[in-house]
């Protein structure tokens, strides 16, 4: 008994059985824990008001601990994404009261963004419903699986790095 991908797998074997298809049955069948995963997560998102890069801003805004401000040059390259798009995720968690913008003091130029008190109590609340359903979507992973799995993903990407 198999799967979707075993199907397809086994299709492109008939007509291709020069080909090694070891790798498009493990890219597979990630693509489809990934998509299954993102929505997962974005439904804990959505039910905080919040898009997935709103949550991004927002932790990484927690995570940085207290006072809760960084420079948004130092959350675009936190977050890998260009300036523009930060602002846009700005302006929508400061309409939104989770964040505001204020004058650095060492920068009169420039401005920091601080997590408000109730972007932390959001941030906090997602985070805590977003762990436990990840680790209800891991569930079928025994802890060593699960380890073995990051050690195998880690080293997949480190080899592409």
């Amino acid at each position: 008994m198999g799967d979707a991908v075993d199907a397809i797998l086994g299709q492109w074997r008939r007509e291709r059985p020069d080909l090694d298809l070891a790798p498009m049955g493990v890219f597979a069948r990630l693509g489809r824990v990934t998509r299954m995963v993102e929505a997962a997560v974005e439904e804990v998102f959505v039910r905080h008001g919040l898009r997935p890069g709103e949550f991004d801003v927002l932790a990484a805004l927690r995570r940085s601990g207290p006072p809760y401000t960084m420079i948004p040059s130092e959350l675009s390259a936190v977050l890998m994404m260009s300036r523009a798009g930060m602002t846009n995720r700005l302006d929508r968690l400061e309409q939104a009261g989770l964040v505001e913008r204020r004058l650095d003091p060492a920068d009169r130029r420039s401005f920091r963004i601080l997590l408000t008190d109730k972007g932390r109590s959001v941030i906090d609340e997602t985070l805590t419903e977003h762990a436990a359903n990840l680790a209800d979507l891991g569930a079928a992973l025994g802890p060593e699986d699960a380890a073995a799995l990051d050690r195998i993903l880690r080293g997949l990407l480190e080899s592409w790095a």
